[in-house]
C-alpha cells in the first residue's frame, strides 16, 4: 500500500539579515493524497481524495456515517485494492442492506477538502443528524487535557504539518485512538470506524478535531452518539445550529487557554460529579 508520508526534494529560500536572503535545497516530508473509491457489492458509490492509511477504518466508518450500514458487521467482507491510480475499497453487503445504496449513491469525487461532494439535492446535503442521548458531564480541565494529549500522537503531522486529526477521548482511558488524514472529514469517518470495530462506547467521551468545524462533521459525530465535540477551529453557522437541533454539545476555538461553548453548555460544569460521571444515558 501506499506510504502515507513521501519525501520530496524542494528549494528553499530564506530572508537574511540586511534584507538579503538566499536559497537552500533537500528534502521534505508531505502527506500522500490518493484517490480513495468506495464500492458496494460491484458498484461505485463514491471517490474520495485521501490519505492511504486506516483505510479499513475510513471505509466502516464512511458507510455508518452515509447510513448504509448501521453496524461495522453489517459489512460482510472488505477487500483493499491497490490500483495503478488509486486504492479501491470493495465491500460487500446483504442484498436487502444494498438496496438502499442506490436511494443515495454520489454521482461525483469528492476532493480532499470536501465531505459531502456528489449529494445531489440540498435536502442530501442538509439532512437532519441523529439526536445524541445526553451521555455524562465534562470539567474543563477534562477537555484542556483531552485537547493537549492531541499533538504528540499526530504522527504524519509531526513529519508533514500538513493533515488533520480526529480523536476520541475518555476520562477513564485518554486517548482511545486518533486518525490522520489530508482531509478532515476522512480523519473523522476514520475515528468512527476505528470505534464501531472496537465497540467503544461513544456516549462516556468526546470527539477532538484539529480542524473547523463544518456542518457534516456534527453530522458524523452524531451519528457516532458522541455527546461532546471540540475543535481547535472556529464552527460555521449552519454546524452551530445542526449541533443545537442533534442535542451535540459544540465547543472550539480550543487553545491552551481556554475554548468557546456554541451549543448545550450544560454538559459542561465546573466539577464533574463521581456518581454522575459514571452514568451513561
Amino acid at each position: 500500500m501506499s506510504n502515507p508520508v513521501q519525501s520530496v526534494d524542494r528549494q528553499v529560500w530564506r530572508q537574511g539579515s540586511l534584507d538579503k536572503g538566499s536559497f537552500g535545497e533537500g528534502p521534505r516530508q508531505i502527506p500522500e493524497e490518493t484517490a480513495l473509491a468506495l464500492t458496494y457489492n460491484g458498484g461505485t458509490y463514491a471517490v474520495m481524495m485521501g490519505t492511504p492509511q486506516n483505510l479499513r477504518d475510513f471505509a466502516i466508518g464512511f458507510s455508518l456515517s452515509e447510513g448504509i450500514v448501521q453496524s461495522a458487521d453489517e459489512v460482510d467482507s472488505l477487500d483493499i485494492v491497490e490500483l495503478d491510480d488509486g486504492i479501491e475499497l470493495r465491500m460487500w453487503l446483504a442484498p436487502a442492506k444494498a438496496e438502499r445504496i442506490n436511494e443515495r449513491r454520489r454521482q461525483i469525487a469528492g476532493p480532499t477538502g470536501c465531505g459531502i461532494c456528489g449529494i445531489d439535492s440540498i435536502a442530501e446535503a442538509i439532512r437532519p443528524a441523529a439526536v445524541v442521548g445526553q451521555g455524562r458531564s465534562f470539567a474543563p480541565r477534562e477537555i484542556m487535557t483531552a485537547m493537549a494529549a492531541i499533538a504528540p500522537l499526530q504522527a504524519i503531522n509531526i513529519e508533514t504539518r500538513a493533515v488533520h486529526a480526529a480523536a476520541f477521548w475518555t476520562p477513564a482511558r485518554g486517548i482511545i485512538a486518533l486518525r490522520e488524514d489530508v482531509g478532515r472529514h476522512n480523519a473523522l469517518d476514520k475515528l468512527a470506524g476505528a470505534l464501531a470495530q472496537q465497540q467503544v462506547l461513544t456516549s462516556d467521551g468526546m470527539v477532538l478535531l484539529t480542524s473547523r468545524v463544518s456542518v457534516e462533521m456534527v453530522q458524523k459525530t452524531a451519528a457516532m452518539g458522541a455527546p461532546l465535540l471540540v475543535a481547535v477551529s472556529a464552527p460555521t453557522a449552519l454546524a452551530v445550529r445542526m449541533a443545537e437541533a442533534a442535542g451535540i454539545t459544540l465547543a472550539a476555538v480550543a487553545r491552551s487557554d481556554g475554548f468557546e461553548i456554541f451549543t448545550h453548555p450544560e454538559r459542561i460544569v465546573a466539577c464533574v460529579d463521581v456518581k454522575e460521571a459514571a452514568h451513561v444515558a
